[in-house]
């Protein structure tokens, strides 16, 4: 058996382990809760699939987003272009590449013709290049400023 000393002892060491098991066992708890939270906002999807001339379920909201404003060029441009039109990623005009995009336009009805073409997506390009709020101008100015037209 324990002499009375021993006792004390063990029973201060329970205690003293006590405190620090169960501050554990409540950030243990609080950090799960966030993973949790952190998990289910990694897994909302960041987009949606539309296809043209039938209703978008949620596109006014993220047309509505935009505010409207005009966009400038460049905004425009590294936000929703440069991805592609950098480096000429699957066929797309380089930005500069004055030449290439004069060719687009001649055969396509000239700047008027290239901006129907972004609107409603070409080859790879999506619909509006990504840029789902933009105004016709905004795509339009875009042009301008990539092509050198």
């Amino acid at each position: 058996m324990f002499s009375h000393h021993e006792g004390v002892r063990v029973n201060q060491i329970k205690k003293m382990l006590a405190a620090p098991a169960a501050v554990f066992a409540l950030w243990a708890m609080s950090a799960t809760a966030a993973t949790n939270d952190d998990i289910a906002k990694r897994l909302e999807p960041v987009g949606q699939v539309c296809v043209q001339g039938q209703a978008c379920q949620g596109m006014d909201v993220a047309v509505a987003a935009g505010g409207g404003a005009a966009k400038s060029p460049d905004d425009v441009i590294a936000k929703h272009c440069t991805a592609c039109h950098a480096s000429g990623l699957l066929g797309a005009p380089k930005i500069g590449d004055t030449a290439a995009w004069k060719e687009r336009a001649d055969h396509q009805g000239g700047l008027d013709g290239i901006l129907a073409k972004a609107i409603t997506g070409v080859n790879a390009m999506p619909p509006k290049g990504t840029c789902a709020d933009c105004s016709d101008d905004d795509l339009k100015a875009a042009i301008k400023k990539m092509s050198g037209l």
